[in-house]
């Protein structure tokens, strides 16, 4: 061949790639079905819609729980502490040293000394069972929910008198029971009594006075605890001078893990430091379990909505199939033909997950607005605060769990369009065009 004739040829035309311009044009332009072939967009349309809802739903579900979950966590963790240090540093003659130790811990927020003991409480003639736990009245502040639900003279009568004095403070639930209010007496025995020159006195009883009722927002620790001075608790139980444990709070109890190394150096050789995990095994493992097999249980009906692209993209195949014939004649790949109808099935698992992580979100942002004005249409109270102690529905959005949802429904939507997309590109031109 002359230069001359090299020079005039057309240049080479180099194909188009995977997922090119026009296989992404073509497979949205047969999503927009003309009126003849109605039942193709018919279906696009209930696919669209059922991801759509399918995702939101799952997003305020899990939000909606994840709220819950973190409430009654929160509260669990404000009445019961978050690290505990028990061994010889609760006889140690240095042992408010090792309190100042302990508190100059990065992360830690508070450190208290305190007793538990099991008690009978009588009052009018009704009898019930719970816990008597001895704090110092400085550091009733740090469990929250119990201390903000005090009035300013509920808290100063707290620790008020000789041996910290005769007012306790005692649950709501256990006082709407036993039909006690602020002032009342209230009879405190314990079964092991305390002990004496003479030995131990056997069974004691002593009557105190209500000094206040709190609410720390779970029914069972407001029934079965009853919280008095350290001192007097000391004096009362025959504990005198005794710590039956260190609770400490801390800044992130979720990241409790990090702070045993350092608050176990803070504390000392040979004395043991656990955490709420360890504590609260079986509810901690509960939360886990339910989380997980929600997601799973929910995630399904994502997994089903998206089966509905399959109906769709086979009723698109079978009306294209002339166009399909076409492609190939004039040189289309059957990759080519592939991805052109695994776009139109993943363009439409794509416009509802978007559409339904829209959707899931305003509905968890807005969850308050949307109670109050159901509640106002339907005039019935949706959610009871006396009952759940919460003014509203909590609603708390994980970052993670709208990105796996989103992640899950695309690669749902994906699956599902690749079976009816792998038989359209093994499609025969010649016999596609047969009966034509």
């Amino acid at each position: 061949m002359t230069d001359a004739a090299t020079a005039s040829a057309p240049p080479a035309v180099k194909p188009a790639g995977p997922f090119s311009a026009w296989e992404i044009g073509l497979a949205l332009r047969y999503l927009r079905a003309k009126r003849k072939e109605g039942g193709v967009a018919l279906i696009a349309i209930i696919s669209f819609i059922g991801i759509m809802l399918a995702v939101a739903v799952l997003i305020s579900v899990m939000s909606i729980m994840a709220g819950f979950r973190s409430e009654l966590l929160g509260r669990m963790l404000s009445f019961n502490g978050h690290m505990y240090v028990q061994g010889p540093v609760l006889t140690s003659p240095d042992r408010e040293a090792a309190l100042k130790r302990l508190s100059d811990v990065p992360g830690v927020v508070s450190v208290s000394p305190l007793t538990e003991s099991p008690a009978m409480f009588r009052a009018g003639g009704q009898m019930t069972g719970g816990v008597v736990r001895g704090v110092r009245p400085q550091d009733l502040a740090s469990t929250k929910f119990v201390y903000d639900s005090l009035t300013p003279e509920m808290r100063a009568s707290f620790g008020q008198g000789a041996y910290g004095g005769d007012n306790i403070l005692i649950g709501k639930a256990l006082a709407d029971q036993m039909g006690l209010t602020v002032g009342s007496a209230l009879s405190i025995y314990s079964p092991t009594g305390a002990d004496s020159a003479f030995g131990n006195l056997g069974g004691l009883e002593k009557t105190y006075r209500i000094g206040g009722i709190f609410s720390s927002g779970t029914a069972d620790f407001d029934r079965a605890y009853i919280f008095m001075p350290l001192e007097q608790s000391q004096l009362f139980f025959g504990k005198e001078g005794v710590w039956e444990v260190i609770e400490m709070k801390v800044a992130e109890p979720d990241q409790v893990e990090k702070m045993l190394a350092p608050v176990q150096q803070a504390a000392g050789a040979g004395n043991v430091v656990t955490d709420w995990r360890t504590r609260l095994a079986a509810f901690w493992g509960a939360l886990k379990v339910e989380r997980v097999a929600m997601s799973i249980i929910l995630g399904l009906v994502v997994a089903i909505a998206a089966m509905n692209i399959i109906s769709g993209i086979v009723m698109l195949v079978k009306n294209k199939t002339r166009d399909i014939a076409i492609l190939r004649t004039v040189g289309a790949s059957p990759s080519s033909i592939l991805r052109i109808f695994f776009v139109s099935g993943a363009a439409i698992g794509i416009g509802g997950t978007i559409a339904g992580l829209i959707l899931g979100l305003l509905f968890c942002l807005n969850i308050g607005a949307i109670q109050h004005f159901l509640e106002a249409l339907l005039g019935v109270q949706l959610f009871n605060a006396d009952v759940y102690m919460l003014d509203g529905i909590p609603a708390l959005v994980d970052p993670w769990d709208v990105t796996w949802v989103a992640v899950f429904s695309f690669l749902m939507s994906c699956l599902a369009s690749l079976p009816p997309s792998w038989n359209a590109s093994r499609i025969d031109p010649v016999e596609a065009l047969r009966f034509e």
